[in-house]
């Protein structure tokens, strides 16, 4: 049996003991996560990443906000569980995506890079990160946000719906069929869901949430006269099963790299 001694372990055990408590208080307030997150997807010896997936899984998203401030200040105003498990995640390397465009290549890219990670270069814990901001952010929300909003005038017209979060092969891909030209690890599976499967996290920007909640006030979309707040607060409340909220993806990106996660765009 290990003993700690010393002034400085007894307060590194009572600081684990007080940060472990405050998430179970946080846990026992918010619903788990319910993602697209089986194994099916992930290759042999993908043990820390499945463990991840599995710790994600569990963490809390508090999606029950009736109005959301400007500028989040306190961790429960945002997923800081599920985020604190990513900035934990030490298996290299760690790859953190600046994504901003929907209509851009960046499911392409986070695709090839898993791909080319994980069979060529053998890291077959590869973790990617889609930060998510700007019209790529408009993925994140369910079809429902889509309808009310006409989310569909902000994303373009390559979009009439959110067909990024289409359900696809992924839902009975076998990992060891990794070379099927139009299977689940092909770009013909370019989605949200597939990439959760694989372990990708999407990231939700509150800024971009924000500022896209004003954008539809500009344009008089507001079917049931929210104030700013409020609207901000049912968009993030219909984020897509699984996504991680955190305060901003600029601000959030720093975190990523100062703990290892290499930057893309």
């Amino acid at each position: 049996m290990n003993l700690i001694t010393g002034r400085r372990g007894v307060l590194r055990t009572l600081a684990l003991t007080a940060a472990t408590g405050a998430i179970g208080l946080a846990s026992a307030r918010a619903e788990p996560a319910t993602t697209a997150a089986e194994s099916v997807m992930t290759p042999p010896g993908a043990t820390y990443l499945e463990a991840l997936k599995r710790r994600l899984t569990q963490a809390p998203r508090r999606r029950d906000f009736k109005t959301v401030p400007m500028i989040l200040s306190r961790q429960e105003e945002w997923d800081h569980e599920a985020l604190t498990e990513v900035l934990s995640y030490r298996p290299a390397p760690r790859q953190a995506w600046d994504n901003t465009d929907i209509a851009g290549p960046w499911l392409n890219l986070m695709r090839n890079a898993l791909n080319s990670q994980i069979w060529s270069f053998k890291h077959p814990d590869f973790l990617a990160v889609s930060v998510t901001h700007g019209t790529a952010q408009l993925a994140l929300y369910d079809q429902a946000m889509w309808d009310k909003y006409q989310l569909r005038r902000l994303a373009g017209d390559e979009f009439k719906t959110n067909t990024l979060i289409t359900e696809r092969g992924s839902v009975t891909a076998d990992s060891a069929n990794y070379e099927d030209p139009a299977g689940a690890f092909s770009g013909e599976d370019n989605s949200i869901p597939a990439l959760m499967r694989r372990g990708v996290v999407f990231m939700s920007c509150h800024n971009a949430i924000w500022e896209q909640a004003a954008a539809l006030l500009k344009s008089d979309i507001n079917p049931d006269k929210l104030s700013h707040a409020a609207l901000a607060a049912e968009l993030t409340n219909h984020l897509v099963d699984g996504a991680v909220l955190i305060p901003g993806a600029a601000g959030t990106l720093p975190e990523l790299q100062q703990v290892g996660f290499h930057y893309a765009t």
